[in-house]
């Protein structure tokens, strides 16, 4: 085993195959360390999240290291039964690319057990492995197609999968299904878990049959609330947003949630809100509310101007981080940051909202959660038991445009696949803030691209929030909320986490200067 440094709160394991990836997860699991809050497996490493207040990480990778993981001994989750139309768009190719004919390639399919190895790409993908490895490695497609159907079957490099819903994607396709590979009113969303068995069945000759999706459960329906606000004008995004949601990777699900979660926290304190009560992100500036209900709000983030238009009388500039007191008739304006991008509006009693998986907060790349606030949408009052306001809150010093930033990083798990000249020059270049950059990643750019001095492909591995990825262009791209959990190009350096409210404030134009915090982690122990 290799322990590589990611960030302060976690750190990457590599294993030599995906067997032993799939046994110590096996192992770890069942363990339970007391201190280890998530494991994200994937083809060759797993990703630990630790409380590093609780433990020390070369005492936690000691604990690790003396575990007896036994491979023969994988656990066995429950078996389920996939029925399936051969009928993929890419089936002849892949018959062409074996040397077999199409019903052979069928037969290959169903005939073996394939077991889940991990969940990565979106919500539900289930990356699945048998151990005859009978199909070898299939190439994926030179050029991935824009859309690929929910319940298409495919398969790419040593493994088979199932697109659990419409998306992009540059596997071979072979076949199609009717089952739910993912579904939010399930009480397991996800229908394949890591450890699951999978058994295809062919089911071209008996066309009428078709899955059957695990128990579903519908929603409570909503207790009428009064309304609060009525959207009259977005801007360029905004979104309900929370502390996101936590410890769903084994589902495919990564956090979201607010971008900057001190501002988040800050504006529900000021208003007397349970701190992770949802509120609104604004980006940008550019919303406009009409007060339907009396109600107290706080404004906080960026540095915009916040306009209060009260009835029948003009309108007033109120101060950020204040509670305001607002009355039916009034009409709320957030004008364009002059530092910062995004604010947050919490509302006294919360914004009442439907929660998937335990989340208000919008996942921009999975597609979760409330949908983007439009035009003429109404915000309803979660009636939250409140408590006494806190006005001990001070607004950070945030970056203009043009600016250069200094931003910490902590080394690794990749950094060792770049020449020392690539790592000199992260460190002294200055990189923009590309127009290209979201909630997924900000893509950054410097005057020199950084070189591999490795150019194998990475299997896919885990990515922390913060990571800075390094595609063949050599530009980073620095992963923020709503990145998928697994990526499969180097990861040269991640932002230390105590630095990420800042990087979700940085405007485009801005220059960030990046600076070592510790030196890369690459230690080598023997279970």
């Amino acid at each position: 085993m290799r322990f590589l440094s990611v960030n302060l709160d976690c750190f990457l394991i590599e294993f030599q195959s995906l067997e032993e990836t799939m046994a110590a997860y096996d192992c770890l699991k069942q363990k339970h360390h007391p201190h280890i809050q998530e494991l994200i497996p994937a083809a060759r490493s797993i990703l630990i999240y630790f409380d590093a207040l609780q433990v020390d990480l070369r005492t936690l990778i000691r604990w690790i290291s003396t575990q007896k993981v036994n491979q023969d001994t994988l656990r066995k989750g429950k078996e389920i039964v996939i029925d399936v139309r051969y009928n993929g768009i890419d089936l002849n190719n892949v018959a062409e690319y074996l040397g077999i004919s199409t019903d052979q390639v069928i037969q290959k399919h169903t005939s073996v057990d394939w077991q889940v190895a991990f969940i990565g790409f979106a919500p539900g993908f289930a990356y699945l492995i048998h151990p005859e490895h009978a199909f070898g490695s299939i190439p994926r497609l030179a050029s991935p197609r824009k859309k690929v159907s929910a319940g298409a079957i495919g398969l790419a490099g040593e493994y088979s999968g199932i697109y659990p819903k419409d998306s992009p994607g540059g596997w071979q396709l072979i076949g199609q299904t009717d089952a739910a590979l993912w579904d939010i009113h399930r009480q397991q969303p996800a229908l394949l878990l890591p450890s699951d068995h999978v058994i295809f069945k062919d089911i071209r000759h008996n066309p009428t049959q078709v899955s059957v999706p695990a128990q579903s459960f519908s929603p409570a329906q909503s207790i009428q609330k009064p309304i609060v606000f009525r959207i009259k004008n977005v801007g360029l995004q905004a979104l309900i947003q929370d502390e996101g949601r936590k410890h769903l990777a084994e589902w495919g699900v990564g956090q979201a949630g607010a971008m900057d979660q001190g501002a988040f926290q800050q504006a529900n304190l000021i208003v007397g809100n349970p701190k992770n009560a949802a509120v609104i992100e604004v980006l940008n500036g550019g919303l406009r509310l009409q007060v339907l209900e009396a109600t107290v709000i706080a404004v906080t983030g960026a540095q915009a101007e916040v306009w209060i238009t009260y009835a029948n009388v003009d309108k007033v500039k109120v101060a950020l981080y204040q509670p305001i007191a607002l009355d039916h008739g009034d009409e709320i304006y957030i004008s364009a940051p002059s530092a910062g991008i995004r604010n947050y509006i919490a509302v006294r009693g919360g914004i009442a909202v439907e929660q998937v998986l335990k989340s208000a907060s919008y996942d921009s790349l999975a597609e979760l959660g409330t949908k983007p606030i439009q035009v003429g949408d109404e915000i309803y009052s979660a009636q939250l038991k409140t408590q006494p306001v806190s006005l001990n809150v001070i607004a950070a010093a945030l970056p203009k445009q043009g600016e250069t930033i200094n931003i910490d990083v902590v080394l690794g798990p990749r950094t060792d696949w770049f020449a020392d000249e690539s790592v000199d020059l992260l460190l002294k270049q200055s990189w923009l803030v590309s127009t290209e950059s979201n909630r997924i990643g900000l893509k950054l750019v410097g005057d020199l691209p950084l070189q591999r001095q490795f150019n194998q492909e990475l299997p896919s591995e885990g990515c922390c929030t913060g990571a800075l990825q390094i595609p063949p262009n050599g530009q980073p791209v620095l992963f923020m909320n709503d990145h998928p959990i697994t990526g499969g190009y180097p990861v040269i350096a991640a932002v230390a986490f105590y630095h990420l409210d800042l990087i979700a404030q940085i405007p485009t134009g801005c220059y960030i200067q990046f600076r070592k915090i510790s030196d890369f982690m690459d230690i080598k122990e023997h279970a």
